[in-house]
């Protein structure tokens, strides 16, 4: 009898501690829905539903097939997207106009991060940028990748941790596109050299944040990400399209003694799209896109995985968006010239911390691109 007793207790303390272990770093990436090495404020507002649209600089990571949809060539040294969540708003600019400025500058690092996490326990911060300068042209972009990503919070619960997770990643880049049978079928694809250091870990809430040299993960791979296209020269333009991230199932080489970071799945994205023509000047277009096809991300649901997206175009120059991805609503809106492209969006998440899963996690974004 006390030997049953003594199994099972020790099976109860395993279960314990394997459920424990599964809550542990609960903060992480959405790489599911947003699996983009530089994501698009235009995508973005469309609810990421953009597989079959791309038709700009950022068709290098959305759909390399997109490059051959270009209309105009664009050389570009100050192509910048950034955003900042709910969270990270209200928690860097509380109290008076005096102390907005030093909280906000403090909030872009781990530990000002934790300090105004601590103030508001149960939420989460995120801040994301990208800088992708490149020249792109009609079948062919070159270009560099810097990204940085942070996720953090500090739950409710009585003694819990502050939870973290960064990510940075740099690179150069090129994407090359093929268009056969008049531009009815494209396929394309992009390479990027792309460096990453990434933490994901946890410390004490009401502990100054250090930065642990055995969290830290470094590594470099060449992440390629190929794109086919369909267009059919019907009424509508109805396509289909299909993005594969990491097409070669790259792995990163372990450039720090506590492993390799976070690997880039091997996922499947289609999309399909009808753009229907009102007027001379006014465009709808229409998209429907299935991330992560094959699931290669676990315990993500369908309903997160399916994309919808509308882009009104008005003269090629003014763009109103609206979408839902990943479970939410999502809208913005875009101005576009030779030199400028302006884009202003909201868009929202599933939450997948262990406190916050199921929860909104509402975003803002801009993009900003000037050049020649």
């Amino acid at each position: 009898m006390n030997c049953l007793k003594d199994l099972g207790l020790k099976t109860f303390i395993s279960i314990i501690f394997l459920s424990i272990s599964t809550l542990s770093f609960a903060i992480d990436f959405e790489d599911a829905v947003f699996p983009e090495l530089a994501t698009s404020a235009r995508a973005l507002s469309m609810g990421n539903a953009y597989v079959a649209k791309a038709d700009d600089a950022s068709a290098v990571y959305y759909n390399p097939a997109g490059l051959g949809s270009v209309r105009k060539t664009h050389f570009h040294l100050s192509n910048f997207h950034m955003e900042f969540n709910k969270g990270w708003i209200s928690n860097s600019t509380r109290g008076n106009v005096l102390d907005v400025f030093p909280e906000v500058m403090s909030a872009f690092s781990l530990e000002g991060q934790r300090e105004n996490l601590l103030k508001n326990k149960g939420s989460i911060s995120h801040q994301r940028f990208n800088f992708l300068p490149n020249f792109t042209t009609r079948y062919f972009s070159l270009g560099y990748l810097v990204s940085k990503r942070t996720r953090a919070t500090i739950g409710q619960e009585a003694g819990a941790n502050f939870e973290y997770a960064d990510r940075r990643d740099h690179g150069p880049y090129a994407a090359l596109n093929i268009s056969l049978f008049g531009g009815v079928f494209k396929i394309g694809g992009s390479a990027t050299y792309l460096n990453r250091k990434e933490i994901v870990g946890e410390s004490a809430a009401n502990v100054e944040y250090e930065e642990d040299p055995t969290e830290v993960k470094k590594g470099a791979a060449v992440i390629v990400v190929a794109g086919a296209k369909l267009t059919l020269p019907i009424a509508f333009l109805p396509t289909f399209a299909a993005k594969m991230n990491n097409a070669f199932d790259q792995r990163f080489s372990e450039g720090s003694t506590n492993g390799a970071p976070t690997e880039v799945l091997n996922s499947l994205d289609f999309g399909f799209s009808l753009t229907p023509q009102i007027g001379n000047v006014v465009r709808v277009h229409l998209e429907a896109n299935y991330k992560d096809v094959s699931s290669e991300y676990d315990g993500v649901a369908t309903n997160r995985k399916i994309t919808l997206g509308l882009e009104l175009d008005i003269a090629r120059r003014f763009f109103m968006r609206a979408g839902y991805g990943d479970g939410w609503g999502s809208a913005g809106i875009g101005i576009k010239s030779q030199r400028l492209e302006f884009d202003l969006t909201t868009y929202a998440v599933d939450t997948t911390s262990n406190e916050f899963r199921g929860k909104e996690d509402r975003r803002f974004a801009l993009s900003f691109s000037y050049g020649l």
